[in-house]
Parts: C-alpha cells; sequence; structure tokens
C-alpha cells in the first residue's frame, strides 16, 4: 500500500488492478446505503425511509458539488507524482486539505441550523420531518470527516494507490452496518436514538476511518506524508488553490447536470402513471450497478494518464485510453448481457411478478441499458482529456449530449412515439456523447491544456507535446477496432 508509479510497466494489467479496488468500493457503498435503508424501512417504517431518502439527497449533492475540486487535486498529484516532483506533490496536498477543511467546516456550521429550513423547501412530507430533520442533523456534522476521507482518498488515487483507500472504506462499510443497529435500537450500552442513530453510526464510521486512515500514513511513514517542519505547505499557494477552483468547478458542474437531467427525466416519467414510474425505478437499480465499471475505468484511467501527462510520455498515455476503452467494453458488456438475458428474474427482485410494471421495465430495460457501453467510452476519454487540465470541453460535451439531445429528444417525440421516445433518448444521445468525446480527443487541443499557468508547474510544457501524437481513434491497432464500438449514458 504506497504510491505506485504508473508510468512504467505494462498498461493492461497495471490499469486493471489500479481499477479494481474503486469499483469494489463503488459496490461496497451501494451495498452499505442499501443495508441502512432495510434498517430504516423495514424496523422503522415508511417514513424513516422517506427521512433518510430526502437527507441523503442532500449529502449527495454536497459530496458531489466538490467531487471536481477531487479530481483536481488528483490531476495535479499524479503529474506531480509523475514529473517525480515530491515537493510539489506536497505543496498540492497542502492547500488541499486547507481548502477542504475549511469548506466542510463552513458546510457543518451552516448546515446545522439551517437543515429543517432546506428539507421545507424540498417539500419533503410532513410526516417525516421531524425523522429528516434529526437525520440531516447530524450528517452536517459528519461532513468534515465525509470530505477529508474522501480528499485523501483522492489524493493516494493521484499517488497511484488505490489499495489504501479501498482499505480503509471497507472500515467505513464494517463501522457503519455494525454501528446502525446499535444505535438505532440502543442495544448493549448505546443510547436508542432512532433514525438519528442511522447518520450517528456514518459519523462515526467515517470518524474513526480517517484518523486510522492519517496514522496509518504517518505509521508507514509515507512519502507524501507533510512532516512537522514542512507545516508550511499548509498554507494556501494561490496557483495551486486557483487551479483547484477554475479545473474543479466544471468537473463539478457535470455532476450537477447529471442530476438536474435525471430530475427532469423522471418528471417527464413520472406522468404515465406508477406502472411506467416504478418501472423505471427499478431499472434505476440495476442501471446503478452497470455504470459502475465504466465509472472505476474511468477514474483509474485519469489518475494513470495524469502522472504520464507528467512525465510527458505521450505513447502511454493513448495506450492507456485505448485499453480503458478495451477494458470498458468488456466489463460493462458482461455486466448488461446477462441482466438482458435474465431480465425476468433481475427485474423481479424490485416488482411483483406479473405485474404491468415488470413488462413496462423488461421493454425499457432492452432498449436503454445499452446505452452503458456508450457512456464507458465518453467516461474513459473524458478522464484521459482531463488529465492534461483540458475541463471544459467534457462539460460542454455532457451538457450537449444531456441538454441539447436527451431531454429535447424525449420531449419532442412522446406525442408520436409515447414513452419509448424516454427510452431511445438514452442510447441516441449516448452515442453521440461518445462519438464528440472520440472527435474532441483526435482532433482536440486537449494535449496543449494546463492545470496550472507555466511559471507555477513543471509539467507538460506545451512546446514539448507533439501536435499530433497516435490517437486511439486513428490507431490501426486491434484494440482502435474496439475503441469504435464502444460506450456512454449518464
Amino acid at each position: 500500500m504506497k504510491p505506485r508509479d504508473l508510468t512504467q510497466g505494462p498498461i493492461g494489467s497495471t490499469l486493471f488492478l489500479f481499477a479494481l479496488p474503486i469499483l469494489v468500493g463503488n459496490v461496497l457503498q451501494s451495498l452499505n446505503g442499501s443495508v441502512n435503508a432495510i434498517w430504516a424501512g423495514h424496523f422503522l417504517g415508511e417514513q424513516a425511509l422517506t427521512a433518510t431518502a430526502n437527507a441523503n439527497n442532500i449529502m449527495f449533492f454536497l459530496i458531489g458539488a466538490i467531487f471536481g475540486v477531487g479530481m483536481a487535486a488528483t490531476i495535479l498529484v499524479g503529474q506531480a507524482m509523475g514529473a517525480k516532483d515530491i515537493a510539489q506533490a506536497k505543496r498540492v496536498i497542502g492547500t488541499s486539505a486547507t481548502f477542504f477543511f475549511a469548506v466542510s467546516i463552513a458546510i457543518a456550521l451552516i448546515g446545522m441550523p439551517l437543515a429543517r429550513h432546506v428539507l421545507v423547501w424540498m417539500h419533503t412530507p410532513h410526516d417525516a420531518l421531524p425523522m429528516a430533520e434529526a437525520y440531516l442533523r447530524v450528517i452536517f456534522l459528519a461532513m468534515p470527516f465525509l470530505y477529508m476521507f474522501a480528499f485523501l482518498s483522492a489524493i493516494l488515487r493521484g499517488a497511484g494507490d488505490t489499495r489504501t483507500p479501498f482499505a480503509f472504506l471497507l472500515l467505513v462499510v464494517a463501522l457503519d452496518i455494525v454501528f446502525n443497529p446499535l444505535l438505532i435500537f440502543g442495544i448493549g450500552p448505546f443510547p436508542e436514538m432512532g433514525i438519528a442513530g442511522s447518520a450517528t453510526a456514518t459519523l462515526i464510521a467515517n470518524a474513526v476511518s480517517l484518523a486510522a486512515l492519517i496514522l496509518w500514513l504517518r505509521h508507514r511513514r509515507h512519502p507524501l506524508w507533510i512532516s512537522r517542519h514542512e507545516n508550511a505547505v499548509y498554507k494556501p499557494d494561490r496557483a495551486i488553490l486557483r487551479a483547484l477552483i477554475v479545473k474543479g468547478v466544471p468537473m463539478g458542474i457535470q455532476m450537477i447536470l447529471i442530476s438536474l437531467s435525471m430530475i427532469m427525466m423522471i418528471s417527464m416519467v413520472n406522468a404515465y402513471g406508477v406502472d411506467t414510474t416504478s418501472a423505471y425505478g427499478a431499472a434505476l437499480q440495476l442501471w446503478t450497478y452497470v455504470q459502475m465499471p465504466a465509472m472505476a475505468i474511468g477514474a483509474a484511467c485519469s489518475s494513470m494518464a495524469a502522472q504520464n501527462v507528467g512525465a510527458r510520455q505521450w505513447a502511454r498515455v493513448n495506450a492507456t485510453a485505448r485499453t480503458g476503452i478495451l477494458f470498458n467494453f468488456l466489463l460493462t458488456g458482461a455486466l448488461i448481457l446477462p441482466i438482458v438475458a435474465f431480465d425476468h428474474t433481475t427485474l423481479s427482485l424490485f416488482l411483483p411478478d406479473g405485474s404491468v410494471a415488470l413488462a413496462n421495465a423488461r421493454h425499457l430495460n432492452h432498449i436503454a441499458v445499452w446505452s452503458f457501453l456508450f457512456f464507458g467510452v465518453t467516461f474513459v476519454v473524458s478522464g484521459v482529456v482531463r488529465a492534461t487540465g483540458a475541463v471544459l470541453p467534457p462539460l460542454l460535451i455532457l451538457a450537449g449530449a444531456l441538454w441539447g439531445i436527451r431531454v429535447p429528444f424525449a420531449l419532442l417525440l412522446q406525442s408520436r412515439y409515447g414513452a419509448d421516445a424516454i427510452w431511445w433518448s438514452f442510447p441516441v444521445s449516448s452515442v453521440c456523447s461518445m462519438l464528440m468525446a472520440l472527435a474532441y480527443y483526435k482532433w482536440g487541443g486537449w494535449r496543449q491544456a494546463r492545470m496550472m499557468a507555466p511559471d507555477s508547474e513543471k509539467v507538460a510544457v506545451p512546446s514539448e507535446v507533439p501536435a499530433q501524437p497516435p490517437s486511439p481513434v486513428a490507431d490501426p491497432s486491434p484494440h482502435a477496432e474496439a475503441s469504435k464500438e464502444a460506450i456512454k449514458s449518464v
């Protein structure tokens, strides 16, 4: 569990082993949420489940809002590690740590007294409002631990280490699952806290795991550990802080655009009644897992590409993109095929056998689930181009695909095709997004982009970047054909 040099060794096995902990970690977090929902729904009732659903939406929004800054920190650390510049990596870590800590404390202090007002603004059902407020207050208190744990995980990934974040994420999940029933029901010496106990379990799990991760890094004398005599790096560096915000905000906006588009889509689905909405909801449960390989591979490609950008190894950057697209095709396809082949069984987990909703779910799933193949290509390619600092083009491509193609397609064609227009909007927009991403990869100026101004960094000097390096689109290798097949849907 130490930083890994992603600028050397075979691309395929290195990328796969690097992405695997990210993928398993995503699955664990989803399963953890499902277990917590079971405790709330089955033992505390529908009001508790409604309360956690509303409060968790706020928590996910807050985490998503800072996602882009975390990605910017990952890329900056990756570039510094690729350039073998440990001092620069520590400067990035120091400034980022100060930023994350300050923002998380501000959110906690502002959010706790405003929790009820936010829930009322969201039209949280009146019966569930007291539970939701109790839950959300504790979640706001937990945000500093959630943010700092996410931050440390991000910089470790940038340094080439995904196993350490995974190990301590496993600790988070284990503690959360164990403490949930203890604090909800007051088992043994623990107080009976009801729904607030579930949020408190999240707080304890993240606080303990964060402390354990920090102590572990110190004990292992991690190369990026900031010792006492280096505390000056915690003073924000203006150039680094500017890069975190200017480059991070567009990446964060992508998460917001995705969330808003999904709200728009479900609002259209709601007009067709409960049978169609429940069918869509069941399909979404499966899609949560289908998109995980693409997300994990895309994140791994971004870290690997960032190190190779820092090392100015552009052939490995292109090889990373090709390999990532191929892996995404294989892994995502390996999930989609059984889901389609055994769709009756998988969707019956969420819907009654023989119901109209189940038939609707099977129909829409056959149309839309394939869009995640194209989503994967876009995610991988966007992760690679962002590694240089080119963050606006992926944002514009996503905005165009979602709000220029998907939403208008679904809105305008419903009069002719009904609900099928909504389902077909997913693959249509995903294919368009993939083609735009690949076109930008081949012909765009992402190779000359920079995370920071020339006098603030020592990597990826434009004059040293080849004007037309090999592209996975133009490469005649066998992987190139796989890259053309490919993958997207959000």
